[in-house]
């Protein structure tokens, strides 16, 4: 067998149809696109958008500016003043958190904020810490550990 002789088995491709190319072939004049008009035209038709002249919705709605970054980590900012429910030597973790209202789930990232004063022992397990608040807590006699979240990237 030579490379001349291959060919695709019988029924394996269709014969494309040629339009517009005269009576003969059952598809000539209109070819398909009926009788005159905007549609029939080279190049006719409208954009996908288009709503007849009347205003398109697109132009209705408001113009969004800006970009929101879809790779944002969202932290849930906490402050120190409001460790100050905590007794002495607690550990302060997003299940105690949680337990205490500050945070609303256990899946939130939390930052600890230095606003505030600190007056007591806490071991405080949080994702972040402002400089401020690690030097209150430790100044304080407390120690700060860092939680790695489940999704985190950095």
């Amino acid at each position: 067998m030579n490379t001349h002789e291959l060919a695709p088995p019988d029924g394996a491709h269709r014969l494309r149809r040629r339009k517009g190319r005269g009576l003969g072939s059952g598809r000539g004049t209109t070819a398909g696109k009926g009788t005159k008009g905007q549609n029939a035209r080279s190049g006719g038709g409208v954009p996908p958008y288009f709503e007849g002249g009347q205003l398109p919705l697109v132009r209705k709605l408001p113009y969004r500016r800006g970009f929101r970054n879809p790779s944002r980590v969202e932290y849930r900012p906490i402050n120190l003043r409001d460790l100050d429910r905590f007794d002495a030597g607690a550990i302060v973790d997003p299940t105690a958190m949680l337990t205490a209202g500050l945070v609303k789930n256990e899946r939130e990232r939390i930052k600890i904020l230095g606003v505030g004063e600190l007056d007591r022992a806490l071991t405080v397990k949080a994702h972040r810490f402002s400089g401020s608040a690690r030097q209150k807590i430790e100044s304080a006699g407390g120690s700060c550990d860092v939680l790695e979240h489940a999704s985190s990237v950095s």
